[in-house]
């Protein structure tokens, strides 16, 4: 099973390995994504039949998903951030479940998810910055959702930009192609990650586990 597993992630042509392994990487962040859309969402109508209830994540003072869903920002639209992951996740698997079985997607139609998923992308990290320099208190859930997010993102882009589906200028372009043949996108994405665990770290230290 594990040397099917890896034949299946190391095979010989480069761009279906490349496929495989962006495809499965957004297919696991959709799906943790979800998991997280849809707990978060639970929690929301516990609290709205009881503000004084205790969540299973209201660790201490800083890591408290309760503080985090009582803030005004949790319903920027008028209704629960959560449900948004609810009704969006389940396209990001489709699409992923549909390029793991050798889809080609429409240029416009994949240019088109790029520009949603970049608004994804930036509405998640506006969340966090929210959360840790104005609410000052951290959901675990949410860092999830924040984690997958980079993660899809940055899976998406990569194929995007290999597939021509960004209507980039030529010379641009040309240079978006060279980024991701060196897996700069990859390293970028990790260098991303760092920096939020580190702020993270960085800014509540102790507390975090107090």
């Amino acid at each position: 099973m594990f040397r099917k597993i890896r034949n299946y992630f190391t095979h010989e042509d480069e761009k279906l390995r490349d496929n495989r392994w962006i495809f499965s990487t957004m297919l696991i962040g959709a799906v943790l994504s979800l998991i997280a859309a849809f707990v978060l969402s639970v929690e929301v109508i516990h609290l709205a039949r009881n503000p004084n209830a205790s969540l299973s994540c209201n660790i201490n003072a800083i890591i408290s998903c309760g503080t985090v869903a009582k803030h005004p920002t949790n319903e920027l639209f008028g209704f629960p951030n959560s449900f948004i992951g609810l009704m969006s996740e389940p396209v990001v698997i489709a699409v992923a479940i549909a390029g793991l079985a050798g889809v080609r997607f429409p240029r416009l139609f994949m240019f088109v998810a790029q520009i949603f998923y970049t608004l994804g992308f930036v509405f998640a990290l506006t969340l966090l910055y929210i959360s840790m320099f104005i609410i000052q208190a951290l959901c675990p859930w949410c860092l999830l959702v924040t984690l997958t997010t980079i993660m899809v993102w940055f899976s998406i882009t990569r194929y995007n930009i290999r597939e021509n589906n960004l209507y980039l200028p030529k010379n641009l372009s040309k240079k978006a192609h060279k980024f991701i043949e060196k897996d700069y996108d990859k390293f970028a994405m990790a260098v991303l990650i760092f920096v939020i665990v580190a702020a993270i770290v960085a800014k509540y230290g102790d507390g975090l586990f107090a």
